[in-house]
């Protein structure tokens, strides 16, 4: 699995700030309840993992994720929780240890995305719910990804993007859901949104090289990086703004 380098604090800035109301809905579309003993696999510094804390208790809740500063980032947001490194195609649980794995825009990082699945399909427990979402790229759902690749492909017209990362496509999730053999699989889209307080707070971000994407801008020479800030700049409004993100999603039961 992809493990990211930045610091917390500027994930946070970048995607974290989707994860609030994304995370609420996968939780939602899975059915996390009180009285579940959950796994957030590929947990980042703890956005899923707080929302799934909230529900059923921070000592119900395992999370793992392959870089050590958002495992130590999660572990402090969320104590109690067992919080571990690791990569989700090797997951450190026994076979059914819990009632439902989550994971939240991972598919696409993680270096084998079927074995990923179906090590969370081997730790969720007969009749349990594992739930997978990523961002819509392949169709534009996730606005601030498309504008962002739209004005770097202005600039850089061979740029390749996001677009083939597992995941990203309608009923992909769904696809290698039932490929690990899980039942009774069904998808559909979930929507997220984020608040910025102006184009900086917008721009900003992009520039600490998370992701492909800022890892893509961070190659860029000064010139060409300032044509991608004037281009998105021309396409955003003045002052404070909201943008809403679309995820695909699936979820499937355990055998």
């Amino acid at each position: 699995m992809h493990q990211f380098q930045s610091p917390a604090d500027q994930y946070d800035r970048f995607m974290g700030r989707y994860t609030v109301s994304l995370a609420r809905a996968l939780a939602d579309t899975t059915g996390v309840a009180e009285g579940m003993r959950v796994v957030d696999v590929g947990c980042g510094p703890g956005g899923l993992t707080s929302e799934l804390a909230a529900r059923v208790g921070a000592e119900s809740v395992a999370a793992i994720d392959p870089a050590a500063q958002f495992v130590a980032a999660c572990s402090e947001r969320n104590p109690g929780a067992d919080v571990r490194v690791g990569v989700a195609e090797e997951l450190p649980w026994d076979d059914g240890a819990f009632d439902a794995a989550l994971s939240c825009l991972v598919l696409a990082f993680m270096r084998d995305a079927d074995a990923g699945v179906r090590e969370m399909a081997r730790v969720t427990k007969p009749g349990g719910t594992v739930g997978v979402c990523m961002w819509d790229i392949a169709a534009g759902g996730m606005t601030m990804l498309r504008l962002f690749w739209t004005a770097m492909r202005a600039v850089k017209p061979d740029v390749q993007g996001e677009l083939r990362r597992a995941g990203t496509a309608e009923g992909d999730i769904a696809e290698r859901m039932e490929r690990a053999g899980l039942r009774d699989v069904t998808g559909g889209a979930l929507t997220a949104h984020a608040e910025y307080t102006g184009f900086d707070d917008f721009w900003d971000p992009f520039t600490f090289a998370v992701g492909p994407s800022g890892t893509a801008l961070a190659a860029l020479d000064d010139d060409d990086k300032a044509a991608v800030r004037a281009t998105l700049r021309a396409e955003l409004p003045d002052g404070p703004f909201t943008l809403d993100a679309r995820a695909w999603y699936a979820t499937g039961t355990a055998a």
